[in-house]
């Protein structure tokens, strides 16, 4: 079932890089006590979410704090290597906190797993972002075409804050 407006996110454990390496994270500790946006896409390194999707974040991130917001996090069904990876290239260092959910165990807790197997990808997340304060979700945007970043894009996010 899908998560809805109004319910606290599952405490879920996550993976982000820091110097250690690979390193856990939870759902308490990403969005506990403060106000959050949260993007996913359905992997790193893809076309809309390289060229649209990830840069339209990076691009408004000053518009988006200035707003309220304590931090901004994409999250993928990758592992961290690749999200780190994927947030050097783009630039998104310093704005954006890149997150792993590579065993896919947060996107299925919350019920926005896509099946893109058809491609090779496997279970993957759909296209989404949320605005979360204090663990619960205040909006959800879920993409209606995967293949674009209208309704869970950065310029979506600003007008809804």
């Amino acid at each position: 079932m899908t998560i809805q407006e109004g319910e606290n996110l599952p405490e879920t454990t996550l993976y982000h890089m820091t110097e250690s390496g690979p390193t856990p994270i939870t759902t308490n500790e990403l969005f506990g006590g403060k106000k959050t946006v949260l993007f996913a896409v359905p992997g790193a390194f893809t076309p809309t979410c390289s060229e649209q999707h990830l840069p339209g974040y990076i691009e408004h991130f000053q518009s988006i704090i200035d707003k309220g917001i304590n931090a901004i996090v994409c999250l993928s069904v990758n592992d961290p290597f690749v999200m780190n990876a994927w947030g050097k290239e783009k630039g998104a260092e310093g704005k954006l906190l890149m997150v792993g959910d590579g065993n896919g165990s947060f996107t299925e807790s919350i019920g926005l797993t896509m099946d893109g197997s058809g491609f090779g990808l496997g279970v993957r997340s759909l296209r989404y972002s949320m605005i979360i304060d204090d663990n619960k979700v205040i909006k959800l945007n879920v993409e209606a075409n995967p293949g674009e970043a209208i309704e869970s894009g950065a310029e979506a996010i600003i007008g809804q804050l």
